[in-house]
């Protein structure tokens, strides 16, 4: 099961990614203290001043890789510097070279992955996405599909059914909808509190709201967290999480992009299957409770896509959309050449 953005693909001569200095194995590299810290004060809801605003920017800027410092500068040490060449030498192995290991770590097992219908054919496919799961279908059309939205609060699988499944009623979870009503309130509060913020843009992704502040000017974003901050606080019940240029407030249940690859993973059947093998790609902060998931079941892997070294529980990395693109076709003739020896 793959969420699509930009990513990268298998090596062929495939390593475990490094141990790092204090994760105590398992080749995962933990979150930094400071940046930790920051997402934690990030998610506390209320109170906290003018402080709390200058603590929620910092937080900003700490989930914002291709942050500048300003028009003039160039990026950061920590930003320049791409997976191979990060200034800890914390490196993953590229998961286009070490495409091979990884079908020989899949052999016996099956394949989930997510983009085109070419896929679908071969393995059960799924996008998991922080947008509104009709938006995503809108923009993909392939009906065959699943689809997870609203970072996975809300799911529902092909209309016919899939050959995965038995039955043919569509697969259905959306864990928040009695939150359905205060999510639009807040939407329309936050649109009539940013619109003098240029740049900032507000999105109604169903089960959470979305503000955006990529096109915002860095000395505005302390608007837009004032902006989000005082709506906040008037719903306990929801709470704030952070994407990649983006402040997400969602209903405060346990529920995440991990907790939708098990709910996937059980609708088909999956749960307990030793012989199934998830991938999972991702690029955002929100993808790393799917890689979580992966990493704690050891079942399959997670794949980082991003140009520059991060924090991250994946086992591979992928760097742009072309060679998420390239990767998937490679499993999907993998796939074809496996049928063929099979019926030799």
């Amino acid at each position: 099961m793959v969420r699509l953005s930009g990513s990268s693909i298998f090596p062929a001569t495939a390593q475990k990614p490094p141990t790092a200095p204090g994760t105590g194995g398992g080749g995962c590299i933990s979150l930094s203290a400071k940046k930790k810290l920051l997402l934690e004060n990030l998610e506390i809801n209320g109170g906290g001043g003018a402080a709390k605003i200058n603590s929620w920017v910092d937080s900003m800027r700490a989930s914002s890789p291709t942050h500048m410092k300003s028009s003039s500068q160039s990026l950061s040490e920590d930003q320049q510097l791409p997976w191979q060449q990060h200034q800890q030498q914390i490196t993953l192995p590229s998961a286009l070279d070490n495409f091979d290991q990884i079908m020989e770590a899949s052999r016996g097992k099956q394949i989930m992955r997510t983009t085109v219908r070419r896929l679908a054919t071969c393995f059960p496919t799924a996008i998991v996405s922080g947008r509104c799961r009709d938006k995503v279908y809108k923009f993909v059309r392939l009906a065959e599909l699943y689809y997870a939205g609203s970072h996975g609060m809300d799911i529902k699988g092909p209309e016919k059914g899939s050959k995965y499944t038995k039955g043919t009623e569509p697969v259905i979870c959306q864990p928040a909808s009695e939150f359905l009503p205060m999510i639009d309130e807040v939407f329309k509060e936050l649109v009539a509190k940013t619109k003098l913020t240029p740049g900032a843009k507000v999105e109604n992704n169903k089960f959470c709201v979305s503000v955006h502040f990529r096109c915002v000017e860095e000395k505005k974003w302390s608007e837009v967290a004032e902006a989000v901050k005082s709506v906040l606080n008037k719903y306990p019940k929801l709470r704030l999480s952070q994407g990649r240029k983006v402040l997400e407030i969602r209903p405060t249940i346990k529920w995440d992009k991990g907790k939708a690859l098990e709910f996937l993973l059980e609708s088909l059947g999956f749960a307990n299957c030793t012989d199934v093998f998830p991938i999972y790609i991702g690029d955002d902060r929100t993808d790393e409770d799917a890689f979580k998931v992966l990493k704690e079941r050891e079942q399959g892997f997670g794949i980082l896509v991003s140009k520059v070294a991060k924090d991250t529980n994946a086992s591979y990395s992928l760097q742009e959309p072309t060679q998420v693109m390239d990767f998937l076709q490679r499993l999907v003739d993998w796939k074809k050449l496996a049928f063929q020896e099979s019926r030799m």
